[in-house]
Formats: structure tokens, C-alpha cells, sequence
């Protein structure tokens, strides 16, 4: 299975991004001997449109234009439902294992997300009821999918 973080904003560059590589290099390496082909991150550039909701609406049209066709799709929201580690591991696994070609994980930008109509959100993630910055939670996510498949894969770098 393919796994895709696509998010509003850049990232290159910063302290977050690089963070962010590190995990998903780690996730690629690893993800191959436990049935993720590829582990891939797409920006899209912030709209700098004058209304909140015109940039809320360009800015999903932009994020629905790179998932891939038929992906899972997951976004991510502070109203969204909270999930411990081996929980999202489950979830990813039962993913893979039922055939699923792509799931895509979504970030909105700073004023938050709509995706258009036709994209259809299989689940809605939060990393608790903070508010976190963008980048950061793409650090979170990209830390998050290589624990999942450390755990899939019986490596002892979660230790819960």
C-alpha cells in the first residue's frame, strides 16, 4: 500500500521538514518488508486569496488534485478522533491486508480544510485537542506512520 502526506504550505527547509524526512525515510526503509511500497509527502502552495473561505476552498481543490484516485482518505483535525499508536498501526494494517492501493493522509492550512464534495474522508484524525502548528503535525504523522510500522513489522522501537 502507497501512504501519502499531502499538506498546505512548505515545509523545505525548516527544522520541521527536516524532521518530518527523517521519519519518512525511516518508514520507507522499513515499510517495504511490511507491505508499504512508498511513503510519499506533497505540498501545496498556501492560496493567498483575501477570503478566509475562498482560501479554505482553493486550497482543498489544490489537496484533492493530488490524492490519488480511490485512496483512503484520512484527514487531519483537532475536532477529529484521537487514536493510540497500536490502534493506528491496526488500522493501517487491516488497510494494507484488505487491499487497499493508497491511503492518503490530509493537512490543511492555517485557516483549516474543506475538501470539495466528491473526496469523501474515510476518517478523521487529531493528535489530542491541542492545536498544533501545521508543520509540526506533519512531524507527528510522519513519526507516527513509521511507529505503525515498526509495530506491524515486530521491531522494538515501539516500547509501549
Amino acid at each position: 500500500m502507497r501512504l501519502a502526506i499531502i499538506a498546505v504550505g512548505q515545509a523545505r527547509g525548516t527544522p520541521e521538514g527536516a524532521l518530518t524526512e527523517d521519519y519518512a525515510n525511516r518508514a520507507r526503509a522499513m515499510g517495504k518488508r511490511a507491505g508499504f511500497t512508498s511513503v510519499t509527502i506533497e505540498e501545496v502552495n498556501v492560496s493567498k486569496l483575501r477570503e478566509a473561505r475562498s482560501r479554505i476552498a482553493e486550497e482543498g481543490e489544490r489537496l484533492a488534485s493530488r490524492i490519488p484516485e480511490g485512496a483512503h482518505v484520512v484527514v487531519l483535525d483537532a475536532k477529529g478522533k484521537g487514536m493510540t499508536s497500536d490502534a493506528f498501526a491496526e488500522m493501517l494494517g487491516a488497510m494494507r491486508d484488505a487491499g487497499a492501493r493508497d491511503m492518503a493522509f490530509v493537512i490543511g492550512g492555517p485557516d483549516g480544510l474543506a475538501l470539495p464534495d466528491r473526496i469523501k474522508a474515510g476518517r478523521s484524525l487529531a493528535f489530542g485537542p491541542q492545536t498544533w502548528p501545521h508543520l509540526l503535525v506533519r512531524a507527528m504523522l510522519s513519526e507516527q506512520i513509521y511507529r505503525a510500522i515498526t509495530i506491524l513489522a515486530g521491531h522494538p522501537y515501539h516500547r509501549a
